[in-house]
């Protein structure tokens, strides 16, 4: 079993949960926010007060009072955590989580959805990769669905001013899931997508096991999802901080793929 998530630093910062990558089912009977917002940071304090305020206009417009914002860093060096933990003060809806001793960004996407308290869960990157009102665009299409995909391939989407070598990795990356996992790609146009929203009841009770950076493919494949709803986005550069992208992730992506190809053909035994 995991354990249990527990506050630090005079009950300011959640210590992360560790074990099993399992989400909880929703606790009844409580007033619980309807969205829970996941932002995994690594050495993001360049951006991530900006970010935040930004994440916070989007939301009070969309659904005051109604959410929660959760930032998980990975125990930054250069504070990012401690940066967003001053901020709770005036902004009541945020929390932060402190991870240690474990990598991959899907990973810490999960480990903020253990903690979560709301009915839809999401997560989005503190980069500005993924401008902060897409959540409200999110919002106004995820009724009735599972889940709600940010997309840069459909409905006005693109990849904005990235460079050719990232189009090709991305195209390359793209191919090698078509061809893998031809079930996930006939279902969402952009299944390496960051940034989306998910019901809880489609995950929750489920182990989840992802490596690396892509955290979409695997609830698309482990969880039970059923209505998708996709709206579009153009993809930015990054303009400050460093990019985490690290010649292991395309081996770790590969691994990936084949290990959901594993679990996508014993789920239809």
């Amino acid at each position: 079993m995991a354990a249990p998530p527990h506050t630090g630093e005079a009950g300011r910062i959640i210590v992360a949960p560790t074990g099993r990558l399992i989400v909880p089912p929703e606790i009844t009977g409580v007033e619980r926010p309807e969205v829970s917002v996941v932002v995994p940071t690594l050495n993001e304090s360049e951006n991530i007060v900006d970010f935040l305020a930004a994440v916070r206009r989007t939301l009070d417009a969309c659904i005051p009072g109604r959410y929660e914002v959760i930032v998980v860093d990975d125990d930054s060096a250069d504070g990012t955590g401690e940066i967003a933990a001053g901020l709770m003060g005036e902004f009541p809806a945020l929390r932060v989580v402190r991870r240690q001793n474990e990598g991959g960004l899907a990973v810490a996407v999960i480990r903020g959805w253990q903690v979560a308290r709301g009915a839809m869960l999401g997560t989005i990157n503190a980069d500005f990769q993924h401008p902060p009102d897409v959540l409200g665009r999110l919002l106004e299409r995820h009724a009735g669905a599972d889940l709600v995909v940010a997309t840069r391939h459909s409905d006005g989407g693109g990849l904005g001013d990235w460079g050719f070598t990232r189009r090709v990795t991305s195209w390359g990356a793209a191919q090698i899931g078509r061809w893998l996992l031809p079930q996930v790609y006939a279902r969402v146009s952009d299944p390496l997508s960051g940034c989306y929203l998910v019901r809880r009841a489609a995950i929750a009770d489920t182990e989840l096991r992802p490596l690396g950076y892509k955290s979409l493919m695997e609830i698309l494949v482990r969880g039970n999802v059923r209505e998708i709803h996709e709206c579009g986005y153009e993809m930015r550069k990054r303009e400050r901080g460093q990019s985490k992208v690290h010649a292991l992730h395309p081996l770790q992506y590969i691994r990936h793929v084949m290990r959901l190809r594993a679990a996508a053909r014993e789920r239809k035994r």
